[in-house]
């Protein structure tokens, strides 16, 4: 079986099975990372913990050590086995979500989230890289955006299930179920999935071996696209990320909403809502740059910028409904800037520092979406509540209008450059 037809660089069928494995692992990925969101309420009454270590919980907690071992494992990723990173990294982190159910208190808690943060540092580097193998660039944002639904799904399933398990059994109970076929996906995917030639499917030499730090960094920083990739990348999902993390908090304590209704509505929003604008904006960009490449940046500056209104319109909205109306466009139009950027970064990437390109940026929305800006919010909630009470969530939240503007900047200038960056055969 044919992973592509050597003579027309078409992906063949083999590529499509490895692109729905890539997305299955992506989907338990988001499962095991945002199935906090709707177990926070439950865990801080249970273990009589504040909102700021909960916002610690949820974002340095992860995302420090996930940025810390992104580079090292994406390092692995770009002299050996991608495969072997992916498969070894998702066997490790559902062990530990099954672990973090089994805990009784929030320092080990905490310590079992970290780990869980170090194992899915293994997936997004590699992943890109394999993709980027298995399908051409004329193809490339399409197929990412699809790899990417598989998040949209997972935090869907993150929400709805983890909202059932955890309203039948307790927190603890729906972080055991959502971690057990993590461990058995691994297995397949280390015994079904073939490692590519790299650079063949777009007629590059492969060098070899990965280049010394020193060259590598020289490379990627000395190209302006890259540059403001890794400004417009973290921005944009710094949005998401924090809206996962904190929106079911601020339907309860806002609106009023029960965890059932939550774990319908606003996963079915963020699952549905993005998963449709992911793949939109694969479609859109591949379709855009085949007469101009600079639409891969171009298209998620748009985008993000109209999203604002509604985003504005989700917090400020009297009505849950209503609300949730205004949410979908706002998670749509943001989803659709993902898959044209990364796609992007690889164009731009030599064929021995996609996976370290991709894990530079990552350090950078670890740092950022996942770190401070869940901290920041917790804290503000905090500092806000004496004066605001459960209306503090609606204030710190307008976080993400902020990053969306900003990150629209850079994206609109990173397409002004990227013709130039982009690495030919």
């Amino acid at each position: 079986m044919k992973s592509s037809d050597a003579r027309s660089g078409d992906p063949g069928p083999y590529a499509y099975y490895v692109l729905s494995m890539l997305f299955l692992v992506l989907a338990m990925s988001l499962i095991d990372r945002n199935v906090l969101g709707i177990l926070l309420e439950d865990i801080k009454k249970d273990l009589a913990i504040s909102d700021t270590q909960l916002g610690l919980l949820t974002g340095p907690a992860f995302a420090v050590t996930n940025a810390i071992a992104g580079v090292p494992l994406a390092r692995a990723a770009d002299r050996w086995s991608r495969r072997n990173v992916v498969a070894w990294g998702l066997f490790a982190w559902s062990i530990l979500t099954v672990g973090q159910g089994l805990t009784r208190s929030f320092g080990t808690l905490m310590v079992a989230r970290i780990g869980v943060g170090i194992g899915e540092a293994s997936t997004g580097p590699s992943a890109h890289s394999l993709i980027s193998d298995y399908f051409p660039l004329r193809q490339r944002a399409t197929a990412i955006s699809l790899y990417t639904i598989g998040g949209h799904l997972g935090v869907w399933v993150a929400f709805l299930v983890g909202g059932w398990l955890s309203h039948a059994y307790g927190w603890r109970a729906a972080l055991v179920a959502v971690g057990f076929p993590g461990i058995l996906l691994a297995l397949i995917f280390r015994i079904s999935v073939r490692e590519p030639k790299r650079g063949a499917i777009d007629g590059q030499d492969d060098p070899g071996d990965a280049v010394p730090w020193r060259e590598l960094a020289g490379v990627l920083v000395g190209k302006p696209t890259f540059r403001h990739l890794t400004m417009a990348l973290p921005l944009f999902v710094c949005a998401a990320y924090v809206l996962n993390i904190w929106g079911p908090a601020f339907l309860i304590r806002v609106h009023g909403l029960s965890k059932a209704e939550i774990g319908l509505w606003f996963g079915l929003i963020v699952g549905v809502g993005g998963g449709i604008g992911s793949i939109a904006g694969g479609l859109l960009s591949d379709r855009l740059a085949r007469r101009d490449r600079r639409w891969y940046a171009w298209l998620p500056a748009v985008a993000t910028l109209v999203a604002v209104p509604f985003q504005a319109g989700f917090l400020l909205a009297p009505d849950p409904w209503l609300a949730l109306g205004l949410l979908c466009p706002a998670v749509f139009l943001n989803a659709t800037a993902i898959a044209p950027l990364w796609t992007a970064n690889q164009a731009i990437s030599p064929l021995r520092m996609r996976a370290t390109s991709y894990s530079i940026i990552h350090l950078g929305i670890s740092a950022l979406s996942g770190g401070l800006a869940p901290f920041a919010v917790g804290a503000a909630n905090d500092l806000l509540a004496p004066q605001l009470g459960e209306l503090a969530v609606r204030y710190s939240l307008c976080l993400i209008v902020v990053t969306n503007l900003w990150g629209s900047f850079h994206a609109g200038m990173a397409g002004l450059r990227l013709p130039k960056d982009i690495v030919t055969a």
